[in-house]
């Protein structure tokens, strides 16, 4: 997965192959990385419970007008997504080195990454990627590819990265 953040908004951009507990790959049309809810775009990597959690069950905090965005992500996002998460039984399996997750958050427009030690980082590069391609998919937007050739080059280099792509772009406020 991608994130790409523009002046006037951001877009994220996911793959569409999940692999289960057996390392065998899955693909669904009702199974997206990226999921909209209210003023957020979720996209998320890693453990499938974490990722549903976050995406499906996680009740967003409210959003105060005068408030600083980096600062709601902070002190309300971040703390309100560990709540969910060991509220609904989530533990990261610590006899699994690949146990964890990782999001992208967009908000407004502006994207941020939370980690599982649940915090919140933003690059001025401009260029996100989370999930097993998205190294070939950074590296192929640092060099200029727009985002359709980003991700297939991250598919013909990554075995977990497949088509279709899916496409999310948020406006800033």
């Amino acid at each position: 997965m991608i994130g790409i953040q523009r002046v006037d908004g951001c877009v994220l951009v996911a793959d569409s192959r999940t692999t289960g507990e057996t390392g065998r790959p899955y693909s669904h049309i009702l199974v997206q990385k990226i999921t909209m809810r209210g003023e957020f775009l979720i996209g998320g990597a890693g453990d499938p419970q974490a990722c549903d959690i976050v995406q499906h069950i996680w009740e967003i905090p409210e959003f105060v007008e005068d408030e600083d965005a980096y600062r709601f992500m902070v002190t309300k996002v971040a703390p309100s997504i560990r709540t969910c998460l060991k509220d609904n039984g989530y533990e990261k399996d610590k006899d699994d080195k690949d146990s964890g997750f990782v999001f992208l958050l967009a908000f407004r427009g502006t994207i941020y990454e939370l980690d599982e030690t649940f915090t919140i980082s933003m690059t001025d590069s401009g260029i996100y990627g989370i999930g097993s391609g998205s190294k070939y998919a950074i590296g192929a937007l640092q060099a200029g590819a727009d985002w359709q050739s980003a991700m297939e080059i991250a598919e013909k280099n990554d075995i977990y990265t497949a088509a279709p792509f899916c496409l999310f772009q948020q406006d800033k406020n």
